[in-house]
């Protein structure tokens, strides 16, 4: 087997998407032969020892897919210092590694993707592919005309312009607006900030679809697998269908969890 970039490698383990990788990296906790190992660095898989934490990094023999439902109040991480309840947690029967594609806000719900499949993950989250986010948004006041057609144009946030959003309002009240926004970026904190920026600041915020995979069926907290057809799709759409792999993917016979 041909040396691969690290953060391919761990990725592929199941560490984490190729960015989280990198950020694994760069702060010390990956390392080569029980060396350190440092962004850039190449391994051999056949002949290389490489440990996250400690723990050694091997590539996945089966590749998992979940959709989870994800609660307010339960944050899209791996761990967390503070001791609050992850993603991971909800998923916890899995007796795979997997780690969150994206992150949604402890305060936001909906639509999550967990996998081990650190190729797609990566692409999910590229802005190249323009993976679409469905949101439904309660925001602050009545929503101006002039507030969809910025959103609709694009906003100038601090880190630049957005790419244009899809806008449409759903309820009108005297202090609140219920609206869903349709994106195809993924940045930080985008929606609340783009709201923010036309005067509207969000109250409450679900992401209703992510890559055409949406909340049908599941209740808060409830996760499921992925059929192969949902997972074909996603390779569809992020252009690895063209080299297609052997799709292991574990079936959920036992229905919601």
């Amino acid at each position: 087997m041909s040396p691969v970039r690290l953060q391919k490698y761990l990725a592929a383990c199941g560490a984490g998407s190729r960015r989280a990788c990198e950020t694994l990296i760069t702060a010390g906790r990956v390392t080569i032969n029980g060396k350190v190992a440092e962004l850039g660095a190449v391994v051999n898989p056949e002949t290389d020892i490489v440990t996250v934490d400690g723990r050694p990094a091997r590539p996945e023999s089966r590749k998992v897919y979940i959709l989870l439902h994800k609660p307010a109040d339960v944050v899209t991480t791996a761990r967390d210092p503070q001791g609050r309840k992850t993603v991971l947690d909800c998923v916890s029967g899995t007796r795979e590694r997997v780690f969150p594609v994206g992150r949604l806000d402890a305060d936001v719900e909906g639509v999550l993707l967990l996998t081990n499949d650190g190729e797609l993950a990566y692409r999910l989250t590229h802005p190249r592919y323009g993976v679409k986010k469905v949101y439904h948004a309660r925001v602050s006041g009545r929503f101006s005309a002039r507030a969809a057609k910025a959103l609709r144009s694009g906003v100038l946030l601090e880190d630049g312009p957005t790419a244009p959003a899809e806008v449409r309002v759903l309820r009108e009240m005297d202090t609140w607006t219920d609206i869903e926004l349709t994106l195809h970026e993924g940045r930080k904190r985008e929606v609340k900030r783009m709201c923010a920026a036309v005067g509207h600041p969000i109250i409450r915020l679900r992401r209703l679809a992510f890559a055409g995979l949406s909340l049908a069926g599941l209740r808060r907290g409830e996760w499921r697998h992925l059929t192969d057809e949902e997972v074909r799709k996603l390779r569809e759409i992020t252009g690895l269908d063209r080299v297609p792999p052997h799709l292991n993917t574990i079936q959920d016979n036992q229905g919601i969890h």
